[in-house]
Parts: structure tokens; C-alpha cells; sequence
């Protein structure tokens, strides 16, 4: 489920840029720091918004330094840290594993499976850390096996057991904050998981794999594209809504560039792919 919550670099100033991006880096610190090299292998731009979401809402104050990464030799990196980070850092790891396990049981492949297994303490020490958060995790990918076993076609159900799972992960304290984050990351959560069947949904179709949206747009296939618009557009304004309801200052223009734009890079893409895929067909059928 990650690769989903982007920024749109198009229309960022180069300020916010760049206080992305060494939120980005100090993600990346934490996993190395808390998990060794393996723990950087897991690092995405996901979480990175959760950090800018809850040092914006909780006003947290960085931990500023200048390094050079192996990645980037040649140019030295602003790093951020705070208290938000170490929290990203550990749901990164509590996602990252299960997005393992779950490829492992999908495709059996063995590496996945064993980069899981190496994970195992730094999972049992967020777990203890964390529980609430670690529960809903694991809920999640049983109630999703569940589903899938039985081939659930509502989708507004089967969208929300992301929304529910996110939710909680955003909710980092059980504070006066603690609804309304969650009410964002239900909706992510949705969004996130409508958006992952939808770039899915040519290849389970021909695997005849598990794929909500394929009964859903079997009925209406010419209508495909305006369907999934409109799902998407609907969770992304209820976000939208419990983001502009919380008091954020810092950095709100950075997450309202990811909440109204960047998110749709994904949508984008896969209608460019899409119309690409058509084109070729076209010039097939003319031959």
C-alpha cells in the first residue's frame, strides 16, 4: 500500500521542497538508526507525510544537521528529526513487514519471506512500544485474508478495513487531536486501497485474482475511468475537510500540495499508461 501520498514537485516552492525532503532524510536516519541498513531499505515518501502532518499539528520543534548520504556523495543533506519521525520510523517497519508477509503469501517469494523474518525483534519491540497501533495493523491483514477468501464484492466495506487500519496508525496520542486524525487516515486509508485496486485491476483480472473492483466495473466497464474518479474525489474531500479542521500552520502549505494534488500523481500516471496501452492496440488493429 505505499507509493500512494506524494507532493507535486510542479507546484512546491523551492522552500517547502526542501523541508520535505530532510523530513525525508531524518525518516531515513531513524530507520538506520533504529534497524541498521535493512531498516533503510524500507523507507518511502508515505510515511514522510505523516511526519510534516503531525510536526505541523503538534508544532514540533526539529533537530537540525547537515550530512552526506552513501546514496549522494557529492552533495551534503539537511536532515530534521523530531519525536514524529522515531513514531514514522516505527509504522513504517509495522507496514513494511506486513506488505512483506503479504507478498510472500501471494507470490512465495522466498526473499520477501526472509527480509521478514530478519525484522522480527525490531517488530516485537514497536509492538510493545505500540500495541493499539500494532493491533490494528494485524486485524487488518486477517480481516483483508478474510474477505479475499470468501471474494467480498462490497467495496465500500472491504475499502475501509484500510481505513480503519490507517486511522489508527494516524493517530498517534489519544489526545483532543486523536478523532479527527483518525477520520483523515480513514479516508487515506480508503483512498490508498481503492487507488491500489484500480492500477491492479488489468493484471488480477487476467490472473483471476482477488479484485473488488472487478465484479463493480464489469457492469459498467465503459464507465470505469468516471467511477473510480468520483470514489477517489470523494474520499480525498472527506480528507481534505479533516485536515483544514485541524488547527495546522506549520507547513500546511506543504500537506495541502499533497492532500488536493499530489496524491492524484498515482491517478495520473496510470491514465497515461492507460491511454499509452490503447494507442499501441490502435496501431495493432490498422496493421
Amino acid at each position: 500500500m505505499f507509493g500512494y501520498i506524494n507532493i507535486n514537485q510542479k507546484i512546491m516552492t523551492e522552500e517547502n521542497k526542501n523541508a520535505y525532503q530532510a523530513y525525508y532524510c531524518g525518516l531515513c536516519r531513524r530507520l538506520k538508526t533504529n534497524c541498521g541498513a535493512k531498516g533503510q531499505m524500507l523507507l518511502n515518501y508515505d510515511m514522510t507525510f505523516l511526519i510534516v502532518l503531525l510536526t505541523g499539528l503538534y508544532e514540533l520543534s526539529d533537530e537540525a544537521s547537515e550530512i552526506t548520504c552513501a546514496l549522494h556523495p557529492t552533495k551534503r543533506r539537511t536532515v530534521w528529526i523530531n519525536e514524529a519521525t522515531d513514531y514514522a520510523a516505527d509504522m513504517n517497519l509495522i507496514l513494511a513487514y506486513h506488505n512483506l508477509i503479504d507478498d510472500w503469501k501471494d507470490d512465495k517469494t522466498y526473499s520477501k519471506k526472509a527480509f521478514a523474518k530478519i525484522l522480527d525483534k525490531d517488530y516485537a519491540r514497536i509492538a510493545e512500544k505500540y500495541p493499539r497501533q500494532v493491533t490494528a495493523v494485524e486485524e487488518y491483514m486477517r480481516k483483508t485474508e478474510e474477505v479475499e477468501s470468501r471474494g467480498e464484492t462490497n467495496l465500500d466495506a472491504v475499502a475501509g478495513l484500510s481505513g480503519e487500519m490507517l486511522g489508527e496508525v494516524f493517530c498517534w496520542r489519544e489526545d483532543e487531536w486523536a478523532e479527527e486524525l483518525r477520520t483523515l487516515g480513514f479516508y487515506m486509508g480508503k483512498f490508498i486501497y481503492i487507488m491500489d485496486a484500480y492500477e491492479d485491476y488489468d493484471a488480477d483480472l487476467q490472473k483471476g485474482a482477488y479484485n473488488p473492483l472487478v465484479p463493480l466495473l464489469k457492469e459498467s466497464k465503459e464507465d470505469m475511468d468516471t467511477l473510480i474518479r468520483l470514489l477517489l474525489t470523494s474520499m480525498m474531500s472527506e480528507c481534505a475537510k479533516s485536515f483544514e479542521r485541524l488547527p495546522i500552520l506549520l507547513h500546511a502549505d506543504i500537506l495541502r500540495n499533497v492532500l488536493y494534488s499530489g496524491v492524484w500523481s498515482k491517478y495520473e500516471f496510470i491514465q497515461l499508461k492507460k491511454r499509452k496501452a490503447e494507442e499501441k492496440a490502435k496501431k495493432k488493429t490498422r496493421k
